[in-house]
């Protein structure tokens, strides 16, 4: 599986989007708002955007400097766009900006709903998420409080339990 740096990729994207005359702007999560925020250095598959639908002409120029780039093709994905619909109310009005160039804009969630969605990866599938999470040194505070926002995100009757376990598992990891 291809990985790379965020950053990089982010900045020659923008000056890419430049050379195109186009111009985007989107709501990164995951490991790429996070390094773009400085809070993590490790590589990432793709960039998650909760942007959604990506315009056909910025996905089609994805894919174009995907191939140039020898990076997956779905590099720059909305993947996650569902968790619009699971994040608490008034989200929208908290998202900060984490990239400005000159063709691409791109912003990130505030923090503790950041938390929220890496502690749902976390649960979810684990890979990075665990790390990444405890990277933004949360208070066990703002775990206990996305855990109990996220614990009521899925139909699984496992789920509570999962994520209980999860959150305990992280607190201790913070003390």
């Amino acid at each position: 599986m291809i990985r790379f740096q965020p950053n990089e990729i982010i900045a020659s994207f923008d000056t890419y989007l430049a050379e195109q005359s186009l111009n985007f702007e989107a709501i990164v999560v995951g490991g790429a708002a996070l390094a773009l925020l400085g809070i993590i250095r490790r590589t990432t598959r793709d960039v998650d955007l909760l942007t959604s639908p990506i315009p056909p002409i910025i996905l089609r120029h994805a894919k174009d400097f995907a191939r140039i780039h020898d990076l997956p093709e779905n590099w720059l994905n909305d993947g996650p766009k569902s968790l619009k619909n699971e994040l608490p109310p008034g989200w929208e009005a908290k998202i900060q900006p984490i990239f400005q160039g000159g063709s691409l804009t791109l912003w990130t969630l505030e923090r503790q709903h950041l938390i929220i969605t890496k502690l749902y990866a976390a649960c979810d599938r684990d890979a990075d998420d665990s790390q990444d999470l405890l990277a933004m040194k949360p208070t066990v505070k703002e775990i206990e409080e996305a855990g109990d926002w996220i614990v009521h995100l899925d139909g699984n009757p496992e789920w509570p339990n999962h994520v209980l376990t999860v959150v305990e598992r992280l607190s201790r990891s913070l003390k």
